[in-house]
């Protein structure tokens, strides 16, 4: 299993955001933040790989995973250790082709069906959600804690509660089978983006020590 791979295994929050100030990363990643995805859907290339130099150097320092959105063709270019598609973006087939086979290939899923379409694609991990409505993801309706808990009981594949996810609702989110969570409001929004990093990831690493999951086969 590659050292990516490895790190994906022992995340518990991801975030996701657009081109943050340098200060709100580190504090971000202080506070505990495993993953960071870069998502810039309407930024065009050289835009992109500005911030992508900036969250690159930021992960390296606290040893973290970078992530792009929808760039698989940018991924070798920015260093990224992975890209991150949802159900219209770029195919995972497409995607894998692209970053080839040592770098991490993550999903959106909305729906049991294509959580069980995931497990035999090439992806590493999916995203789960939106939990709760969330203004990032417009007009998808939320699935709530069901979805979490049908990924918990039929999926393999490493998977990360996603949308309206924050210290009111972790818990619950938690308790449904969630081990890892991907935030964005929750510390894009936040006085203290290290406090808050710190206690969600707390609240869904405890007691999870013996949780048993494996990546799929990219």
């Amino acid at each position: 299993m590659s050292d990516r791979r490895q790190r994906l295994l022992r995340a518990h929050l991801y975030l996701v955001c657009g081109a943050q100030p340098d200060a709100f990363l580190h504090a971000a990643l202080r506070g505990g933040v495993d993953i960071i995805q870069l998502r810039m859907k309407d930024a065009d290339d050289k835009r992109i790989m500005a911030a992508a130099r900036r969250f690159r150097s930021a992960c390296t320092a606290h040893d973290a995973l970078f992530i792009l959105n929808d760039r698989p063709d940018l991924v070798e270019e920015t260093d990224a250790d992975g890209v991150h598609v949802g159900q219209d973006d770029t195919p995972v087939g497409r995607a894998r082709e692209l970053v080839g086979p040592r770098r991490i290939v993550g999903l959106s899923t909305h729906a049991p069906e294509q959580i069980d379409v995931a497990a035999a694609s090439a992806c590493d991990y999916i995203g789960v959600g939106p939990v709760h409505e969330t203004p990032t993801k417009p007009g998808q309706p939320p699935v709530g804690t069901g979805l979490v808990r049908y990924a918990a009981s039929h999926t393999e594949l490493p998977f990360f509660a996603i949308g309206g996810v924050a210290l009111s609702n972790v818990a619950a989110i938690h308790a449904a089978g969630a081990v890892r969570v991907a935030v964005v409001r929750a510390l894009t929004e936040a006085s203290d983006p290290q406090l808050v990093a710190r206690k969600l990831r707390e609240a869904v690493a405890r007691e999870c020590a013996d949780t048993q999951v494996r990546v799929g086969a990219a």
